[in-house]
């Protein structure tokens, strides 16, 4: 990020002077819930935990003190696949998406984001792999989850790094999440695969030994909570606590929680994302 759009975003969370701090909508403050949807296949922002059946993550983690400081609010959890996530805010089945989302540009033209997580693709293979660089999977089949960015970030690595070297492009294959995509690549269907690199430090501690990381992840952005642009009072009020969290430690020990300290970021942002 450019130190214009630092400031611009600093700007944009400060500009809203007719919503006061810590106000919530009428609706959200007389049910005294909110209604958060999520794709509980991404672990670890968020899935089903396999001893307990509970959702947990770091996305629950920090919707749970969130609703804590915003006047001890309900949440009322609800799953959907990633595809999915989107439209549910849109037909305000959800009030806000914190989901392991990731802040595009594409989807800002009917939603804001708060940005509060650094992330990034990353190449992954299975241990046994012979891949040692990026550009050994050239021509390769890599898989990553359909709904994501991820598909758009292969073909602009690939672009200037495999085909403009002469060599053969990495041939996509979609995949329906996480989960999906792992198992392709188990199976060996596909021969590398990409994820946030939020997530393979979980998964590599969940199947030791397993895979191998190649390379470092090959764009940045950031992971946002996102809204719809007319709900401008439940943004700031979140904005705010979430502010707050940052500034007194709690959003640090939940990211530290979840081994993600290295993806925090100093502030929340509004719309930072370069792509």
């Amino acid at each position: 990020m450019t130190r214009l759009s630092y400031f611009l975003g600093l700007a944009a969370l400060a500009a809203v002077t007719s919503v006061r701090a810590g106000e919530l909508p009428a609706e959200i403050k007389q049910a005294g819930a909110l209604k958060l949807t999520v794709n509980s296949t991404y672990a670890p922002m968020e899935y089903r935990d396999p001893a307990s059946n509970e959702l947990v993550g770091l996305d629950i983690d920090l919707a749970n003190e969130l609703a804590k400081r915003l006047g001890g609010l309900k949440i009322v959890w609800s799953e959907t696949p990633f595809a999915e996530l989107i439209p549910s805010l849109q037909t305000k089945r959800a009030d806000f998406i914190i989901s392991g989302i990731s802040d595009r540009a594409s989807r800002r033209e009917s939603a804001d984001f708060v940005d509060y997580l650094t992330t990034g693709p990353q190449f992954f293979v299975m241990a046994e792999s012979e891949a040692k660089a990026a550009t050994d999977l050239c021509g390769k089949k890599v898989g990553t989850t359909r709904s994501t960015s991820f598909p758009v970030e292969i073909e602009k690595w690939s672009k200037p790094n495999c085909e403009a070297a002469g060599k053969p492009a990495i041939q996509y294959v979609p995949g329906e999440n996480s989960i999906d995509v792992r198992n392709q690549l188990k199976q060996g269907r596909i021969d590398a695969a990409v994820q946030g690199s939020e997530t393979l430090p979980y998964a590599q501690t969940q199947e030791p030994g397993k895979y191998r990381v190649v390379g470092e992840p090959f764009a940045r952005g950031y992971q946002g909570i996102m809204f719809r642009k007319d709900d401008a009072v439940l943004r700031e009020a979140v904005t705010e606590k979430l502010t707050a969290m940052i500034a007194d430690g709690a959003y640090k020990a939940v990211l530290d929680k979840w081994g993600l300290g290295a993806n925090a970021v100093t502030q929340p942002l509004l719309n930072a994302a370069p792509q």
